[in-house]
């Protein structure tokens, strides 16, 4: 017994956190060589089939990680350039490696004529990358998320100590040759209430410190799960009780439309009078005007900042020159620890990204984990090529809009995850019709660009839930057929497929069983069933040393029609598929590139 679950591909925006690689057969060659069947897990591969890729590091970056990449590419390392400069050596590269200080804006991939494939940030914030105009493009963008948490999260904990203990001030004060102890009487951390506002990766390890300090720590995080707070002994509060509550709060939250600005006047007016606040994230998360006049009146008694809105800040800046501040130049991952290992995460994201292995730190594709990834790898290959042929059976002039996804599975619904399968769908449906390389990255946007919408439905089959999938099915409704027994009785194109001994297979065209291995090409020809059609063909394209890999004929009854699925190594000459159609009993064929 079978049960059906469905949902429609929904497009959201293209600057969500997501991650992965995509397999792509000769992806980013600007040219576009004829592309070659391939059972690899590809992401992007360099701009030349014997040529080094070329890697611009435009800020400084450890030397294990220049000395990764210069194994593997052409390195060149030009730093503090303008964004005119940035936007003239772009196009000539195939990575850009970054920290915090460059912006990699649209205006940079759009000069980038497509060569660009990875972008690779130093680090965790990736606000100076431009989300949207990457995924546009199909750029990946990578972060480098967990060499520096430990360094961010000493930092925090170190600034909210020297904080508290007044210890920038009082050496301030002991260098110009004083000594008052009286003025610097500090306040102590143990029993008091540390918020938490951000509980991800540099968070969580903020709060264990500080538990391990004896603060009462509490969070708030809308996207993180309350077991893992739980785990730790952190309670998830919502964000006006956290503020509210606190004695001391820690900024760990990226900069996005939602955050900016997230502490001003009004916020910091629910506050504890005397509350004491940290920065370790990003400078834009506070309102730094509003912060002095909170500052001036007493609610917050200090504040620690790592991070500001505009770095390096104004000299003149009434914030910085606050008696209540303590500051620090941007110095939360600055370990020679951190440095490195930013470093090598960075580069062998970029290099692994480049060679098209598992880019695990991906911040604008859907984050697939790596056995995920491992066990859909058959399936991957099967999609594309399902929507090579979905689309290719289009007759000229029909304008693909409406395609629905069917996956068979004996798996729960919430137990398989389609997005990278779709992703490759899509680039089947659409690069064999257009002058555009689809991925991961952008095949949402891409099919939303040119108003394909996108439907997916699971069939939950009774059975071993061992194997991801049973079977994948395409449908393209509301168009005319080159083929028209691949036209199914409710009247969509519909082409479904299996992984038999890890090789993807056609097993249906229309409503007719058929069993071809999806390698080479294939024809399809429907005839009237009767003996000698196989050798009759397959004597036309032995004359032409076309050589058949595969064939494969389903039939409605014996003596009626059949549709006959031949795999072919090359592709037959015209005269050649015209004497297959010559044929008296073949009443339909149509040769399908893969």
């Amino acid at each position: 017994m079978a049960t059906a679950t469905s949902q429609t591909l929904r497009f959201q925006s293209p600057s969500l956190s997501l991650s992965s690689k995509i397999p792509l057969s000769a992806f980013s060659v600007s040219l576009r060589p004829q592309r070659r069947a391939s059972r690899h897990l590809v992401l992007v591969v360099s701009a030349g089939l014997d040529a080094k890729p070329t890697v611009l590091v435009a800020e400084k970056l450890g030397d294990a990680g220049l000395k990764l990449l210069k194994d593997f590419a052409n390195v060149d390392c030009s730093y503090n350039l303008s964004t005119e400069e940035l936007c003239t050596k772009i196009s000539l590269c195939d990575a850009l490696i970054v920290r915090s200080g460059t912006k990699v804006s649209r205006e940079v991939f759009e000069s980038s004529a497509g060569r660009l494939k990875v972008v690779g940030r130093a680090g965790v914030g990736i606000d100076n990358v431009d989300l949207a105009a990457a995924t546009e493009h199909g750029c990946l963008v990578v972060n480098a998320p967990t060499a520096n948490t430990v360094a961010a999260a000493e930092h925090g904990i170190a600034l909210l100590a020297a904080m508290a203990r007044n210890v920038a001030q009082a050496d301030a004060s002991v260098k110009a040759g004083k000594w008052q102890r009286n003025k610097y009487v500090g306040v102590s951390l143990v029993g008091k209430t540390l918020a938490v506002l951000g509980f991800g990766k540099v968070g969580s390890e903020v709060a264990r410190r500080a538990k391990g300090l004896g603060m009462n720590v509490i969070a708030h995080d809308p996207y993180a799960p309350a077991d893992r707070a739980r785990a730790i002994g952190v309670e998830l509060v919502n964000f006006d009780e956290a503020i509210a509550t606190a004695d001391f709060i820690s900024l760990h939250m990226p900069l996005t439309a939602a955050t900016s600005k997230i502490l001003n006047d009004e916020t910091f007016a629910k506050m504890k009078k005397g509350v004491r606040i940290v920065n370790v994230a990003r400078g834009g998360v506070i309102d730094e005007d509003a912060l002095v006049r909170a500052l001036d009146s007493g609610i917050v008694a200090q504040a620690a900042l790592d991070v500001f809105t505009e770095e390096p800040p104004p000299k003149d800046s009434k914030l910085i020159l606050h008696e209540l501040v303590t500051a620090t130049p941007h110095l939360g991952a600055s370990t020679m620890e951190a440095q490195e290992g930013v470093a090598i995460e960075i580069a062998e994201a970029v290099v692994g990204a480049l060679k098209g292995e598992l880019a695990a730190t991906a911040v604008n594709a859907p984050m697939v984990p790596s056995e995920v990834l491992t066990e859909l790898k058959p399936f991957i290959d099967l999609a594309e090529k399902l929507g090579r042929l979905a689309v290719q059976l289009v007759a000229g002039g029909s304008g693909v809009k409406t395609v629905k996804v069917t996956y068979a599975t004996s798996r729960g619904p919430d137990d398989l995850d389609t997005r990278l399968l779709r992703a490759m769908i899509t680039k089947g449906l659409i690069e064999p019709i257009s002058s555009v390389f689809v991925n991961l990255v952008n095949a949402d946007f891409t099919a939303k660009q040119r108003g394909i919408r996108i439907t997916e439905e699971k069939v939950i089959l009774d059975g071993s839930p061992e194997n991801p999938l049973e079977f994948v099915q395409v449908q393209i409704a509301n168009v005319e057929s080159r083929f028209a027994s691949a036209i199914s009785d409710s009247g969509e194109i519909k082409v479904e497929g299996r992984v038999k001994d890890g090789i993807p297979h056609l097993t249906k065209v229309g409503s007719f069983d058929v069993d071809v291995s999806l390698e080479g090409s294939i024809i399809l020809c429907r005839q009237v069933d009767q003996p000698g059609m196989i050798g009759k063909v397959g004597s036309v394209l032995g004359e032409e040393n076309v050589n058949v890999s595969f064939m494969s004929v389903g039939r409605i009854a014996p003596r009626k029609q059949a549709v006959m699925a031949i795999g072919v190594d090359e592709q037959p000459s015209k005269e050649s598929l015209k004497k297959i159609g010559d044929i008296p009993a073949v009443e339909e064929f149509v040769f399908l590139k893969l």
